[in-house]
């Protein structure tokens, strides 16, 4: 099956704009990003890993998490959750921290929008920079290479998890 995925950089704009599709029900992939014991199986770009130390899912809450390497060493970033309209809409500021949460500015925005259409999900992410260096470092860090590989491991996922509903 051919699933949509689109990834389309606006430098002037200075927002990131990704548009994936899965094969699977909504409230299974809403549950997929927004509960850690989900985000942590696949949102880590292999041979990473995601480790939550806190995620509390509400407005004004926040997640606290680090990509941990194969050799141990942790990238820590925190996340605040702005709005929420359960099972369709989200959206949170994301910044680098570190191990004591103490974010590195300028951050970015994300806004995650969920809608399913004949069995299928579609998940569209905007991400709005506040700094063009800060999105142009994030790309040159491999971001596109890193998120594709994460909506892979998801899909995966998403195919187990839909096997045991």
């Amino acid at each position: 099956m051919n699933l949509l995925f689109d990834f389309t950089v606006d430098k002037a704009a200075k927002t990131v704009f990704i548009t994936r599709e899965f094969d699977a029900d909504q409230s299974l992939v809403w549950d997929a990003f927004t509960k850690a014991e989900i985000l942590d199986q696949w949102v880590a770009p292999k041979p990473f890993i995601s480790k939550t130390k806190f995620m509390d899912f509400k407005v004004g809450g926040r997640r606290f998490y680090a990509m941990v390497s194969p050799e141990g060493q942790e990238r820590w970033a925190i996340q605040k959750y702005i709005s929420i309209s359960p099972k369709t809409n989200f959206k949170m500021f994301n910044a680098f921290a570190d191990k004591d949460e103490n974010p590195e500015l300028p951050g970015s925005d994300w806004d995650y929008t969920f809608s399913e259409q004949n069995g299928k999900t579609t998940v569209r992410i905007t991400i709005y920079n506040e700094s063009l260096a800060r999105m142009e470092k994030m790309i040159e860090m491999g971001f596109k290479e890193g998120f594709s590989v994460s909506m892979s491991n998801l899909e995966n996922l998403l195919t187990t998890l839909s096997k045991r509903a």
